[in-house]
Formats: structure tokens, sequence, C-alpha cells
């Protein structure tokens, strides 16, 4: 309808009759609750909601064309697949919903349940979206059931998709003046502690009530997996390099020195000069090796190749370092901005160790085709200007 501005052009384009074209735009106004086309004399022309709507529908279409596109490419050359190449022009709701919930659950039981429909229909559903493809999406297993590599190539667009019609709706409530944005943030540990509760509540006292923020915290490649399936908005925290995947942009906001550090009263805080060796008289507290603080730790320091390495306990929680620092002289690696509440009531303090090519980039971690809606936007301008008040650092890529 965008494209041609009258039904019976629409209807003859995509094969559909014009009632049921009039009555899909009609159900859409009513889901968006505002009209998405003027309608004048000479035809249908976008409405400025329409046309929020259409550049998020056509990165949707985008999305699943070329994850067909990828789903063919896997397909197994015995597969029947002629005459399938536009099968995602094909598909329903029901079949997609039916496919990522199989992919999470890895069984039709389980699938049926978190959509609240029967098996018979997630079956069927998984079984017609098989026969668009032209070839095998699932596979039994001991488990259940799982994913080709076609079917895992298409899910994995679909996903993209379903976060693009997120983002469509969160764009088209803030043009109404009622946003409902979900902001979803992988935090990693550094940010926590003064970047993102200064962020979030500038961002909060300058919104309406609908906005929400959600910040999921877990390790890294976990994050990670979430913002590249569409689940999470961008990450925050220490930047990798290089880069783990070719899909994913990041962006440094400012540079960040690593530090030993204890309780305040530590013998090591009134040592003069000590060095790396000092500190394995004292009982480690390490963050795990595929951390960028424990990969420091253990391939630039070698805490693990002692004769009797000090390494007691592998936590990337501060929470409980800081409560086993508390109670006996632990050490533990992090940057000094992660720690620097407990720094100022005096609870834990850096030792003056000196820990060379220990700097690392903090920033944002995105999908290298993500488009922030502009609440989300602001919110991360909001988290640039906190960075260069505190740190002084200029914003670029990596």
């Amino acid at each position: 309808m965008a494209e041609t501005r009258r039904i019976g052009l629409a209807s003859e384009r995509v094969h559909l009759s014009q009632p049921a074209i009039t009555q899909a735009i009609a159900k859409l106004e009513r889901d968006i609750g505002a009209p998405l086309f003027e309608r004048r004399p000479d035809g249908m022309y976008l409405s400025e909601v329409g046309e929020i709507f259409d550049r998020r529908i056509a990165r949707v279409i985008e999305h699943l064309k070329l994850g067909a596109q990828l789903a063919l490419r896997r397909a197994p050359r015995t597969s029947p697949a002629v005459g399938a190449r536009e099968f995602h022009k094909q598909v329903t709701p029901p079949q997609l919903h039916a496919l990522v919930a199989i992919a999470r659950a890895g069984s039709y039981s389980q699938a049926a349940y978190e959509l609240g429909a029967t098996q018979p229909a997630v079956h069927r559903a998984a079984r017609e979206l098989e026969s668009l493809a032209g070839t095998p999406f699932f596979e039994p297993s001991r488990r259940g059931v799982t994913l080709t590599p076609s079917a895992k190539a298409f899910a994995h667009h679909v996903r993209l998709a379903a976060a693009e019609l997120r983002q469509a709706h969160y764009e088209i409530s803030a043009f109404q003046g009622r946003d409902s944005t979900r902001i979803w943030i992988g935090s990693l540990p550094l940010s926590r502690t003064s970047i993102l509760p200064t962020a979030i509540d500038e961002l909060l006292v300058s919104s309406g009530p609908g906005l929400q923020i959600r910040c999921v915290d877990g390790p890294y490649q976990a994050l990670l997996r979430d913002l590249r399936h569409g689940e999470l908005d961008f990450l925050i925290g220490a930047l990798r390099d290089p880069p783990p995947v070719g899909d994913i942009s990041q962006e440094v906001l400012f540079h960040d020195q690593l530090v030993i550090v204890g309780n305040a009263s530590h013998p090591l805080t009134r040592a003069s000069a000590p060095t790396i060796a000092d500190t394995l008289a004292f009982p480690w507290i390490a963050p795990p090796k595929d951390t960028p603080s424990g990969a420091y730790l253990f391939q630039k320091l070698k805490i693990e190749d002692q004769p009797q390495t000090p390494v007691r306990i592998v936590s990337s929680s501060l929470v409980l370092a800081r409560g086993l620092m508390m109670r006996r002289d632990y050490l533990t690696i992090m940057s000094e901005n992660q720690f620097e509440i407990e720094r100022e009531q005096g609870l834990l303090a850096s030792m003056p160790v000196p820990l060379p090519d220990s700097t690392r980039a903090i920033g944002f971690t995105y999908r290298s085709d993500w488009r922030p809606t502009p609440t989300q936007s602001r919110f991360l301008d909001l988290i640039r200007a906190y960075c260069r008040r505190a740190y002084g650092e200029g914003i670029s890529s990596k």
C-alpha cells in the first residue's frame, strides 16, 4: 500500500483480495492505536505514524528474506528446495512463533507450554514451515527436537525481525506521547557502580511513566549471545580486542586501568614499593579467565604458574569479593572505578603495585545493524555525556 497508494494495485501485487487488505490495514491500525494512512482523493498516503511503521517493517522483511536465503544456502544438496526461494513471503506468525519456541525449548511439548498452545498445533505449524522452506528444519534428538543448520539460520533472523517489530511499537508510542519503550541492557561489572545508575536516573526523571529499563547481568558470552539474537539492545563494559564476531560494533567510551584491590587496612597499603611477588603471600579472589581482568591476571601475571598458586576463589561477583575482603586480607584485581563507592566509604583500597599494560577500553557493544529508537538514542547520549564528564575522553569506534 505504501508503494502503490491504492488498494486495487496492492491487491494485484500481493495476490490478496481488496477486502482482505482493507481488513488487514484496519487491524494494524487498531493494534497500533493510530491511522497508518491518510485517505485522499488521489490515493492513500502514509501518515507520520505510518512512515515510522513502514521503515521498521522494511527491516523486518529484510531480516526474514536474508534468513530464508541463508536457510536455503545451508540446506542439504538433496533437499527439494526448488521453488521455495522466497518462502519468507508465505510464512505465518504461528509458524514463526513455533520455530523460535522450539529453538528455545528443545521440545514440542515445552514449546507448546511456552506459547499457551497445544502440542499438535505447534507440531503442525513446524511441519508447515518446513514444507514451505522445502528443506528439513527439525530433527529428533535424545532430549526432544533440535534445529537443523537451515532452521538455525532462519530462526536467528526471525528473532531479529521480532526485535525490529518491538522497536516499531516503541518508536510509535514515543511519537504519540505515551512512550512504552523497553531498553534491554547487558551490564558488565564496571558499568553497574556509577555509569548506569547515573544515566538511568537522568533518563527516568525526564521521561514518562511508561518507559522501563531492564538490566541483565551475566557472563560476557551469554550476554553476547542474547545481544546477537535481538534480546538485548546493547552491552556496556569492557570491550574485546579483537571483537569476537563480525556482526557487532564496539564504541569506546573511555580507557580504564586495572588495579589490585584489598581491604583498606591491608598490609600492602603500608608497604614500600610492593611488587607482584609480594601479593603472592596473600589469598587471591580471581576473576574468571575469560574476562579481561581475569585474562590479565592469568596470562600476563602468570599467577596460576606459581609453585603454589595463591588463587583460592574464582568469581566475578563484587559483592562476594567485598564480603571476603572485609573478613580477611584477600586480594583481587579490578578497575578502580568498579569499587569507587567502597573506596569512598573507606572499606576497600587499591594496592600500590604497578600493573603494566593493563589499560583496557570500556564502551558499548551492539549489533552492527541496530537502529535505536529516539528514546534509546537519548539514553546512549546520557551515558556518553556522563563518561565525558567523569573520565574526560572522546568517543571512538573500535
